[in-house]
């Protein structure tokens, strides 16, 4: 028997929010209980408790709530942004609510799913050839918004807004849920914004933090190596942006596309976190590390996003036909084979006859 303590259904703060837009933002720190032994206290914030399912819904606000500020997002621009799924989902949630149309480009080697609920939001979808990568997509941006003065572009490998959302919100919370301190903020590398602001701040607080990013080892830039292609989906950008402050970092640890896969599968199934694939990367690479932490350290990563967003990847849950069992066939009675146009109206004959009387 599980020997946890009941759970308390009120144990978070209630929240009244006047739209969904404030109910972004304090996400829980959750305890990894069994992928990690006992030698450390492994935690994770749970960003897909966002309400666009990620942490790049905080982002979203920033950039365009600081752009707003600024003048230069005004009510009926359009926003065009290049993604590789969240931050456009993030985008498209926040244009929604705000009114703003939301013109997204992603390389079309990202998940049906992704795709999908960012057209659900509203935002209109452009998909460019894997083979070009992030390259393409920035082509694509600059020509969508070539030679219009109603666009505003985010920019979010460069905007500062992304990083700073992180360093006054992001890491405020967990410095609020860990007083005493944190030892080792594990966490991958997409923008750089949240690596960069969590940093930032939880250093001046804590100053002996080690910061270790997360990247693809077939992708190894932030290591000195060449970019290639990989199925890490969030991080691995072939090149290292501007919102990556790589002076922050003491240290990188590089994940194989199966070790990623492999400890995504693990969280759902032993953890019950149902995680993304880049998630998975820093929970395999906090496996890497913790053999050389001193016991007893408390290590903090993070749930990016929620695995829905992923059940179509190929060979990732391998969820087969062993795993979902169908009602057996019964035999149709003779009696209930109907023909179609009687069928539509075997359950209110009342109703059909009526109508039929009222036509006379």
């Amino acid at each position: 028997l599980c020997d946890r303590p009941p759970v308390n259904f009120r144990a978070a703060a209630m929240v009244k929010a006047t739209d969904v837009l404030g109910t972004i933002g304090n996400t829980p720190h959750v305890k990894i209980n069994k992928l990690f032994g006992s030698k450390c206290n492994v935690y994770m914030k749970l960003e897909r408790a966002n309400p666009g399912g990620s942490i790049k819904d905080r982002i979203a606000v920033s950039m365009i709530e600081d752009a707003e500020k600024a003048g230069l997002l005004k009510p009926g621009y359009e926003i065009i942004e290049l993604t590789s799924g969240n931050t456009g989902i993030g985008l498209a949630l926040v244009a929604a609510v705000k009114g703003y149309k939301c013109t997204l480009v992603m390389a079309d080697s990202m998940s049906v799913e992704r795709r999908r609920i960012m057209v659900a939001y509203g935002a209109r979808l452009y998909l460019t050839p894997k083979e070009k990568g992030l390259k393409g997509c920035i082509e694509k941006v600059d020509e969508l918004a070539a030679g219009r003065s109603d666009v505003w572009v985010p920019n979010q490998l460069e905007n500062p807004s992304n990083w700073k959302v992180h360093a006054e919100k992001t890491a405020e919370e967990m410095i609020a849920d860990f007083p005493e301190g944190i030892d080792y903020l594990i966490t991958g590398v997409g923008t750089g914004g949240h690596i960069t602001g969590c940093a930032k701040a939880l250093k001046a607080k804590f100053p002996n933090l080690q910061v270790l990013a997360v990247e693809p080892d077939a992708s190894p830039v932030l290591s000195g190596g060449k970019p290639g292609p990989h199925a890490i989906m969030g991080i691995g950008p072939p090149f290292i942006p501007k919102n990556c402050h790589v002076e922050l970092l003491d240290g990188i640890v590089t994940v194989t596309n199966d070790e990623a896969y492999s400890w995504t599968v693990k969280s759902a199934r032993e953890e019950g976190i149902f995680i993304g694939i880049s998630s998975g990367a820093s929970l395999a690479a906090v496996a890497k590390t913790l053999p050389s932490m001193p016991a007893g350290s408390t290590v903090l990563t993070f749930c990016y996003d929620t695995g829905e967003r992923y059940l179509s990847v190929n060979g990732l849950y391998n969820i087969g036909e062993g795993d979902i069992f169908y009602p057996e066939a019964q035999p149709v009675p003779e009696k209930a084979v109907v023909p179609a146009r009687k069928a539509c109206f075997a359950w209110a004959p009342s109703c059909f006859t009526a109508q039929k009387k009222s036509k006379k």
